[in-house]
């Protein structure tokens, strides 16, 4: 649906965007993160049609931005970094302005005026003076004009900046709602606990360079070259300063020298006890193609080497430990 290649854009002597390429599947969540002055903006900017790149190609739905920008725009839903309200009319007249703006049919403006409004949870503020409204209900008004022509394509820069913890969370559950809507979003942000949750893919931006991008597995995976797994195991109540079961595991997981084209690395030897009748073992999985059909088959050594398994799942990697590991690495 987002395809870049080789993007460029400098501001006189220096380069904000430096050979950008990037590829973002339909319905697709992908999460753009970075310091400030790492060149989010300005890729969304070129991606909107309001800058042009000094050189590179953006195509939005197979169409050139260069060469067709009108038809790209009729596809996109733009929300800038901190965007300014008209203070002096209710939410529902400025949704009208825009609605007028995108041209849309008479008829069928209230309705999707509403429709809007509802799903950005701001329908009991419909007859309310922007002026009056909080940070975080600007926001979400705002959210809702981008909606109002049901583009397919979301470009948000920067949706949750300088927003309270709850709008915060006001906001994330309205780009959460959007995502299951299936439409391709393309958020910024540097509140990277936000992006996590709901981002399907995530992009690195570091000094004008996309430095990683891909789904958070498939980065960790790249930067550590495995990926980490977590055994839960049953404990026998009796052994409540021991964990042979514990132990057993991590001499099986030491003993699968290959399965499924995979190897298992770095079985920790100790375990942390979750509940007085539960441990936790981790160990990494390094596989050439298909990590999850290497991990279901270690699920099934461990029970046939009879482990008592209660739970088997991949350890969590948070986006700021993705990118202290990027920003640790000096971008050439």
């Amino acid at each position: 649906m987002i395809e870049t290649r080789d993007i460029r854009v400098d501001y006189d002597d220096v380069t904000a965007v430096r050979d950008l390429t990037l590829s973002i599947g339909t319905g697709e969540v992908f999460g753009l993160i970075g310091p400030n002055g790492a060149g989010k903006s300005s890729t969304i900017r070129v991606m909107a049609t309001l800058q042009r790149p000094t050189y590179g190609d953006v195509k939005i739905g197979g169409i050139d931005i260069a060469t067709d920008p009108a038809a790209v725009r009729r596809m996109l839903g733009y929300m800038p970094d901190m965007p300014p309200v008209y203070e002096d009319i209710t939410c529902t007249e400025f949704l009208e302005l825009f609605a007028g703006c995108y041209f849309m049919n008479r008829k069928d403006r209230r309705r999707r005026i509403d429709e809007c409004l509802d799903q950005v949870d701001l329908t009991g503020k419909s007859k309310a003076l922007a002026g009056t409204l909080s940070r975080g209900m600007r926001q979400r008004l705002v959210l809702a004009k981008t909606l109002l022509h049901d583009p397919d394509v979301l470009l948000l820069d920067e949706p949750a900046s300088g927003l309270d913890p709850i709008a915060r969370i006001d906001m994330r559950n309205s780009l959460v709602a959007l995502s299951h809507l299936g439409k391709t979003v393309l958020v910024s942000s540097h509140i990277l606990t936000e992006l996590s949750e709901f981002c399907t893919s995530i992009g690195i931006m570091e000094k004008g360079v996309l430095v990683e991008s891909g789904s958070i597995s498939d980065i960790v995976q790249r930067l550590n070259g495995h990926r980490r797994f977590v055994v839960e195991i049953i404990k026998k109540p009796e052994d409540s300063n021991t964990s042979p079961e514990a132990d057993h595991c991590v001499g099986v997981l030491e003993t699968i020298a290959t399965v499924a084209g995979a190897a298992t690395q770095q079985p920790s030897a100790t375990a942390r006890v979750l509940a007085p009748n539960t441990v936790r073992v981790e160990f990494g999985i390094t596989a050439l193609e298909d990590v999850d059909e290497a991990a279901a088959a270690v699920l099934q050594k461990l029970v046939t080497h009879g482990v008592c398994v209660s739970g088997f799942y991949e350890k969590k990697v948070g986006v700021e430990d993705i990118l202290l590991q990027v920003g640790a690495r000096e971008v050439s």
